[in-house]
């Protein structure tokens, strides 16, 4: 056994922090952004595999510290343990510049703010002497890789190495609004990012402006035991999402992080808007208190590890939850209001261009009788076909279990709900837990599609001008008894009436779930399996967690659990598998969402029953009656399936495809 020379060290460094030339760019970055540097320049040759020189005006480097600067274990930003453990600087590690010197040639030339000139550092040579430099620092890295060709072999083509480091700027660029970043390549200006003072240019300057227009809002902010969590950024409407997950950026501190506890809280809050595998897109700035989060765990330092896992999965998914829940139906609605537009334009997807929120001119009635009311018998709406209750009279639509809610007008909060019978539901008796059986499922299906009383004969006509008063307009039309078509402010509305019921029925059930008690069943026998140790070790450190979600798991040996106790709306679910699912989440993300997929799944399979089918006519009061309640209802753009419930084809759309003013 013998001790390893210095220059063997520092390659064996290398291997841990610099795989490929993107990985120097990002440390090159960390350094520079900490020195305070408002423009930074990067240029690259061959992919960065030639030439990486990095040029910043941040603060510079004493001569008498630049050769400390490319000693291993040597930095400016730490000084002891509890520096360490709140560390706020973007490197601490203080061998980026002794890793990447090993495995390159490396140069540096710096110069201070009161200095006459800068000086320049040959890392290999280690000769110092003075260098034209204006205030700031220069980095070149030369040949990277050139003394470890294997290493060398693994390296990509030119084009994919330059994505890569162009991915580690727009990481940072991302993060850092007010400094400027330019990246040339072989001679050639390829990114341009001028410093700004509004966050959200930056990110229509690297994301598009279809980000911006296509994402939402994130500001959340929650008072844990550890202190504050602040959640901000913005996060992708769910007709944005992906196929990859290629545009997710979450950063710790300023810092961006690839962790698991993030993306699984991101994920479970576009859990029932989301089809298929759909990627979301989101960047979310995470605020914490340094002292409860570990950045010291990988030396790349993009891992992190937080003091308590289960305070940031919440913040994270009540953030994007709270952002994603109001529709842009009822987004139009709240900015009509506010800003007395009564078209509520602003908040919908409408084609660029000063188009009229309503015409000038009334076209005059046309000599022919009314299409609607002439059809042939067999269309006319037969009794019992009114499943939202809506009588003429009353101008009421009156949904099972939901308040009345007249046409144009949202629910205030706190109102009483009122049920077909007219007896309220008092907020002192909640309604109970549902049983999720299949008896309780196929009463569910019934009372949300049962028969209801006809309508008597009279005017059905909406008044002239209240479909510019509503954001989902005024049903004209169904077709084919799949869709509904109506028209507003912008043009024309095309509802899928099936997906938009099945979601308003959807969250009435989980909000009628989320006021009941989590009440556990007993299990007569209780069910045992045998139980991996990390298994036996959840079970006894979350014991209370899952006593909260109405698990109640003990040991019976060393390698043995029993579930003694499961949530009863889940009592005749697999309660070994059910538990199992728990303790893995509770592993790895100290946090579990498995109870309240299982139940959303049940409430899914009851909505889907108990939504209005396919083929259905409806009457133009039950339309209207259904376009008001998706305006009510949160996350009303997608079923819970995950698929779009209405679009909108504005005039410029329709104008556009009969060629009209060319």
């Amino acid at each position: 056994m013998r001790p390893l020379p210095d220059e063997l060290i520092s390659q064996i460094a290398a291997g841990e922090v610099i795989e490929r030339p993107a990985a120097v760019v990002r440390e090159l970055l960390d350094n520079a952004l900490d020195s305070g540097a408002t423009q930074i320049t990067i240029r690259l040759q061959a992919g960065g595999v030639r030439l990486i020189a990095i040029e910043d005006n941040g603060c510079g480097i004493p001569p008498e510290q630049l050769p400390l600067a490319v000693q291993r274990h040597a930095t400016s930003k730490i000084r002891s343990l509890h520096d360490l453990e709140s560390v706020a600087t973007m490197g601490f590690r203080g061998e980026a510049l002794a890793a990447i010197g090993a495995v390159s040639e490396l140069t540096l030339l710096s110069a201070t703010a009161d200095a006459a000139h800068g000086h320049f550092l040959d890392a290999r040579s280690g000769e110092l002497h003075p260098g034209a430099r204006a205030t700031g620092t220069s980095v070149e890295v030369k040949e990277l890789f050139f003394s470890t060709p294997a290493r060398r072999k693994f390296l990509k083509t030119d084009a994919t190495e330059l994505a890569h480091c162009l991915d580690a700027v727009r990481r940072h660029a991302l993060a850092r609004p007010h400094v400027g970043f330019t990246v040339w390549h072989d001679g050639k200006l390829i990114e341009q990012w001028r410093a700004t003072h509004d966050p959200e240019q930056r990110l229509a300057d690297i994301l598009g402006d279809d980000f911006l227009a296509q994402s939402l809002p994130v500001d959340y902010s929650v008072q844990t035991a550890g202190g504050t969590v602040r959640v901000r950024g913005r996060c992708g409407l769910p007709d944005y999402a992906r196929s990859r997950a290629d545009q997710q950026y979450a950063y710790v501190n300023g810092r961006y992080v690839r962790d698991k506890v993030i993306t699984h809280a991101a994920r479970s809050a576009y859990e029932d808007v989301l089809h298929g595998q759909r990627q979301p897109v989101y960047v979310l700035m995470i605020e914490i208190d340094p002292l409860r989060v570990d950045v010291n765990v990988h030396p790349t330092k993009i891992e992190v590890r937080f003091r308590d896992s289960r305070e940031v999965h919440q913040a994270v998914r009540h953030a994007l939850e709270e952002a994603l829940a109001p529709s842009r139906a009822a987004q139009a609605a709240a900015g009509a209001l506010e800003t007395g537009d009564p078209t509520g334009a602003g908040a919908l997807s409408s084609p660029p261009g000063n188009w009229p929120s309503a015409p000038a001119w009334q076209q005059q009635p046309m000599p022919l009788t009314n299409p609607y009311w002439n059809r042939p018998a067999a269309w006319q709406a037969q009794e019992g076909s009114n499943p939202w209750g809506f009588t003429p009279s009353s101008g009421a639509a009156v949904v099972p279990g939901n308040p009345v809610l007249q046409p144009g007008m949202a629910q205030a909060p706190g109102a009483a709900q009122t049920v077909q019978d007219g007896s309220p539901l008092s907020g002192a008796n909640p309604a109970p837990p549902y049983s999720f059986s299949s008896e309780s499922i196929a009463a569910e299906a019934g009372s949300a599609s049962s028969a209801m009383p006809g309508f008597p004969a009279g005017t059905h006509e909406t008044p002239s001008g209240t479909e510019h008063q509503w954001p989902l307009g005024r049903a004209i039309a169904q077709l084919h008894g799949v869709y509904i078509l109506a028209e507003n402010a912008q043009g024309m509305v095309i509802v899928d009436m099936h997906a938009a019921h099945e979601r308003i029925v959807y969250e009435q059930l989980k909000q009628q779930l989320e006021h009941a008690a989590l009440h556990s069943q007993p299990l007569l026998i209780p069910a045992t399996f045998a139980a991996t140790p990390q298994e036996m070790a959840a079970a006894e450190q979350y014991a209370d967690t899952l006593l909260q979600l109405g698990l109640e798991l003990s040991a019976l040996s060393g390698k043995t659990l029993a579930v003694r106790a499961v949530p009863i709306q889940l009592a005749k679910g697999d309660a070994v598998e059910l538990s199992r699912q728990v303790l893995a989440e509770l592993i790895q993300h100290d946090a579990s969402t498995v109870l309240q997929r299982a139940r959303n799944e049940i409430l899914a399979t009851m909505a889907c029953h108990g939504a209005v089918r396919a083929n259905r006519r409806l009457t133009l009061e039950e339309m209207n009656a259904l376009l008001r309640q998706m305006e009510a209802t949160e996350r009303a753009d997608q079923c819970n399936h995950g698929r779009p419930t209405w679009r909108q084809l504005g005039m410029r759309d329709l104008d556009n495809l009969f060629l009209r003013g060319r």
